[in-house]
């Protein structure tokens, strides 16, 4: 799994430039009306200065430099310092109002995967989470998640903020894989040399394989564990002109895992408009244009041809022998045809499950 650096809201506390000028007037036994002469400004303006209501701007951090021997980039690094500081004490006392905001989101998933640190006051542990998404604050968050193009999605309907944390949990990862210009022919013909590489092991290896693969042809492929909320099998986007899709591993069967990749690479060369999909449980539903039938009918034809497929029905025979060797006349995973068997009704979930694997996350993608 890619690292991404994370940083804990800690305030920098600075000591108020007006106290420092203080003691540095003092220290040369000089009173601020000598001060103001010396500077060519008005005695108030050294006493707001002094007194925290008036900065030092860059222009008085010079005049300074020449009247007291202090250098310039002192006097406004040292204002930096201390406005930041003011800005960080109200960015604080902000969050401990909102802080209950981050409740709408799977903190301890987020926390068990290493995605965030908890903090010492709930406070903190929401900057922590706003820094994770890449927001300023809980209100950039909403406008931003609620005109995200997959934002319409039914799979949303859960957890809207389990979900949009789960996806930039993808997007982070993505971000670390180089990949080329997107290429439709090419990842097509990516596709077909991943079909009869699902009868390969380990899968750990071979994920990896095909990330490579579809990487070079501008497909990024990652693979994220679920979030508490979400219930989803996949997602395709684009991001920066690179196609990015995300898997669960919900079911952790190779049968599912191979059908959820194909649907979503149905998604990346479906005609027209590049979109964005969130496919999750019930996502069907609402398939007015019929996209999801569409990446649904890519994956079920690409994975088992429908002649083939028609052929090996007209026999009836469904054993696990049968099915063994069908699949491995296909050049593909038992487990597929078993998964497909189920789902057309001709065998009942139990019979063939011997011959569908279970999958578990490569140590480098959990």
């Amino acid at each position: 799994m890619a690292t991404r650096s994370r940083s804990t809201w800690e305030p920098d506390w600075a000591i108020a430039p007006g106290e420092v000028l203080l003691e540095a007037v003092q220290d040369r036994n000089m009173t601020q009306s000598e001060l103001a002469h010396r500077l060519g400004r008005p005695l108030k303006t050294v006493n707001e200065i002094i007194k925290g209501k008036a900065a030092i701007t860059p222009e008085t951090a010079i005049q300074l430099e020449l009247a007291l021997g202090i250098s310039a980039r002192f006097w406004t690094n040292l204002e930096t310092q201390y406005r930041t500081s003011l800005a960080r004490e109200q960015a604080t006392a902000a969050l401990e109002i909102q802080a209950a905001w981050s409740d709408r989101f799977p903190i301890s998933d987020l926390i068990k995967h290493k995605l965030i640190e908890r903090g010492p006051t709930k406070a903190a542990t929401l900057a922590n989470l706003l820094s994770w998404l890449g927001v300023s604050s809980p209100a950039a968050f909403d406008r931003y998640n609620a005109s995200a193009a997959y934002r319409a999605s039914p799979a949303f309907t859960a957890n809207p903020e389990a979900v949009a944390a789960w996806l930039r949990w993808g997007e982070i990862e993505a971000s670390s894989i180089e990949a080329g210009a997107y290429d439709a022919s090419g990842f097509r013909e990516v596709l077909r040399k991943v079909r009869p590489m699902t009868r390969l092991e380990p899968f750990g290896k071979v994920f990896q394989r095909i990330q490579a693969m579809c990487a070079e042809v501008g497909v990024i492929v990652v693979l994220t564990p679920e979030l508490s909320g979400t219930h989803l099998s996949g997602a395709t986007r684009w991001i920066g002109g690179r196609a990015v899709v995300q898997l669960s591993l919900r079911y952790k069967s190779d049968d599912q895992f191979w059908f959820s990749l194909f649907h979503e690479a149905g998604h990346v060369l479906s005609a027209g408009r590049r979109r964005e999909f969130v496919d999750g449980a019930g996502a069907g539903t609402a398939d007015t244009d019929g996209e999801e039938r569409k990446a649904d009918n890519f994956a079920r034809d690409t994975l088992l041809p429908p002649d083939d497929y028609a052929h090996f029905l007209e026999r009836d025979d469904f054993s696990k022998a049968a099915v063994r060797a069908f699949a491995k006349a296909q050049s593909i995973a038992p487990g597929i045809v078993a998964g497909r068997l189920e789902r057309d009704g001709r065998v009942g979930q139990a019979s063939l499950r011997p011959l569908k694997k279970p999958l578990s996350f490569p140590q480098s993608s959990h």
